[in-house]
């Protein structure tokens, strides 16, 4: 079965992810979508992991727009040199740095009170900040490194900045996950794999991603004015794809899509008027919702399933956000 579905997985991915799939599917978006004279002045925008790759990609498509930059990011030189590049390129001075490490759980609940009593407005956060660890990490919190910062602290953030995004016109969240999610099905008992007799860092990363797709149906039910929504960038060309995965870069290089193709989608939910008139809570490929199982799959779960995993990650938010 595990070969199957991840045959099936990789013959779809060298369809539709690669830069081949982008150009195909690029020829029936609308260009006017994502003009230059799509107005993103006044209005604020936080993407995580801005310092490089799809974030960075993403910050320069809504500073060339005129929007407030937020860039939140672990590695503060890195995003300093992003930040520049960014201004120098637009013009638009109005690009933020601020150093958080989107795995530090603590640090994510004290970053958004921070951010919310200095009453800077907040429009649209763009998840973005992951990773993928190959060998079994636990932190100090005894959480798995991968889960630590690719599901709880993507959950953390986005929960504690309820409050300032709910205070916006027509706020937005987006996730970025990864087809990789379509090989796994949610795993509510061994949610961060400690049951595993082997580790695999990319099943492991799939995983979170996976319960990246849950978080997002789950909060669009639950908080029914902002828009959420979360995509797969497609396989990319970026600095995180050639660190984690060097034999997959390797092999794909030539096929792989540009950062830039891999954000478009992203940027296009961000900052699009068009992107609001589909409903909250989708899972998107190439400016377009698609199904987040592939065809004859095993990996549905039940309501009670999805449910569970929410207390869980609730009960687990609550050890970092209670006083």
């Amino acid at each position: 079965m595990s070969f199957y579905r991840n045959a099936v997985w990789f013959a779809r991915g060298m369809k539709d992810y690669t830069k081949g799939g982008y150009e195909s599917a690029s020829k029936h978006f609308n260009p006017a979508d994502l003009d230059l004279n799509v107005d993103c002045s006044n209005k604020s925008y936080m993407i995580t992991g801005g310092n490089s790759g799809i974030g960075k990609c993403i910050a320069m498509d809504i500073a060339k727009r005129g929007g407030t930059v937020h860039l939140v990011c672990r590695n503060k030189k890195s995003a300093h040199d992003a930040q520049t590049e960014i201004q120098k390129a637009t013009g638009n001075s109005n690009v933020h740095v601020h150093s958080l490490d989107i795995s530090d759980a603590k640090g994510i609940v004290e970053f958004s009170q921070k951010f919310i009593e200095s009453g800077t407005p907040l429009n649209v956060l763009v998840n973005n900040a992951g990773c993928m660890i190959n060998t079994r990490e636990v932190d100090g919190n005894g959480n798995e490194k991968n889960f630590a910062t690719n599901t709880l602290g993507t959950h953390l953030l986005t929960t504690t900045l309820i409050p300032v995004l709910s205070k916006s016109k027509q706020p937005r969240v987006i996730i970025v996950s990864s087809g990789g999610m379509l090989v796994q099905k949610l795993n509510v008992d061994d949610w961060q794999l400690e049951k595993e007799k082997k580790f695999d860092g990319t099943m492991a990363y799939a995983q979170n991603k996976r319960q990246q797709v849950v978080m997002t149906e789950q909060y669009a039910m639950k908080y029914p004015d902002i828009h959420f929504s979360v995509m797969h960038p497609g396989w990319a060309d970026t600095p995180a794809v050639r660190s984690s995965m060097p034999d997959f870069y390797e092999k794909m290089k030539d096929r792989l899509r540009t950062a830039e193709q891999g954000a478009d989608t992203a940027s296009w939910l961000a900052i699009s008027e068009a992107a609001l008139k589909q409903p909250s809570g989708l899972f998107f490929e190439d400016r377009r919702p698609v199904s987040t199982h592939l065809p004859l799959a095993w990996t549905h779960s039940t309501k009670e399933e999805e449910a569970k995993f929410m207390a869980k990650l609730a009960a687990l938010a609550e050890k970092f956000t209670k006083n």
